[in-house]
C-alpha cells in the first residue's frame, strides 16, 4: 500500500514521533470500542451513569458491580499484533513512546517502555482517604463475592481510571510538551472526538491517522490509512525496517 510506505519513510526522516493510540487499537484484544454503531459501549450505556464521578460517589457499591465484568474484560485482555509493532518501533528508536487514552495496559504487555496513560490504568485501585492501595484483579473478585469494598481508614476503593468529573493526571501535561514539539505524530485508532487528549493533534507539526472511520482530524493528516491497527502497524514496522 502506497501509504504504509508513505508513512514509513516519514518514519524514517523523523528524529521525533509519538503515537497517540485510542480504543481502536484494543478491540482486535476483545475490548469494544465505545462509537461504533452496535458494538460500541456508549451505544449501549449512558457514560454519565456508569463511568462518572458522581456515580461512584452515589452509589460506590452499585459502581463496582456494573463496571466488575467491563474492567475485569479489560484486564484480562491480551495484546494484538498492533500493540506489538509498535512496541517493535520503540524499541528500534523510531517513536519516542506512545500516549494513549487506554485502561488496558496492553502497550506494556507487549514490550512498551514509555507509555503516558492519560485516561488511568487498571492495574490497581487505590483509596482516596489514605493512599493505600491493592491489585485491580484481586480487588474484582471482592466485588464479584460482595465482600467489603472499604479500606482499613473506611473509604471506598476507586480505580486509577480518569472518571467523567475529574481531572486528566500529570502525564497529560507532558503529553502536550511532547505533541508541541514532536516532528511527526501518528493517530492509531481514535475517533478523536474526546477533549482535551484530541487537542494534542493540531499541536503536532506533521500528522498521521491510522483509523477505520474519519476522524475530525483527518484534514490536518498528510497521510490517512483506513483499516485495522493490527494489520497495518504491523505492515507499518516491516515497511520501516522493523
Amino acid at each position: 500500500m502506497d501509504e504504509i510506505k508513505k508513512l514509513a519513510e516519514m518514519l524514517r526522516q523523523s528524529k521525533d514521533t509519538l503515537v497517540l493510540t485510542g480504543a481502536g487499537i484494543s478491540t482486535e484484544s476483545g475490548i469494544p470500542d465505545f462509537r461504533s454503531p452496535g458494538t460500541g459501549l456508549w451505544t449501549r450505556m449512558d457514560p454519565m451513569e456508569l463511568l462518572s464521578r458522581p456515580a461512584l460517589e452515589r452509589d460506590p457499591v452499585g459502581f463496582w458491580r456494573r463496571v466488575e465484568p467491563m474492567f475485569r474484560q479489560m484486564a484480562e485482555a491480551r495484546p494484538n499484533e498492533g500493540h506489538y509493532a509498535l512496541a517493535r518501533l520503540e524499541k528500534a528508536g523510531l517513536i519516542r513512546g506512545v500516549v494513549t487514552q487506554n485502561i488496558d495496559s496492553l502497550h506494556q504487555k507487549a514490550g512498551a517502555n514509555v507509555v503516558l496513560e492519560v485516561h488511568g490504568h487498571l492495574r490497581s485501585v487505590y483509596c482516596p482517604g489514605c493512599g493505600a492501595e491493592e491489585d485491580m484483579p484481586a480487588f474484582l473478585d471482592r466485588v464479584a463475592a460482595g465482600e467489603s469494598l472499604q479500606c482499613r481508614c473506611g473509604q471506598i476503593f476507586r480505580p486509577h481510571v480518569v472518571l467523567f468529573g475529574d481531572q486528566l493526571p500529570e502525564c497529560f501535561n507532558t503529553a502536550w510538551r511532547w505533541a508541541r514539539v514532536c516532528d511527526l505524530l501518528v493517530v492509531v485508532g481514535s475517533s478523536l472526538e474526546v477533549a482535551p487528549v484530541c487537542w494534542l493533534v493540531p499541536e503536532a507539526k506533521r500528522v498521521a491517522i491510522i483509523n477505520m472511520g474519519s476522524t475530525q482530524c483527518d484534514y490536518l493528516a498528510e497521510v490517512v490509512i483506513r483499516g485495522r491497527a493490527g494489520e497495518i502497524l504491523p505492515a507499518l514496522a516491516a515497511a520501516a525496517g522493523e
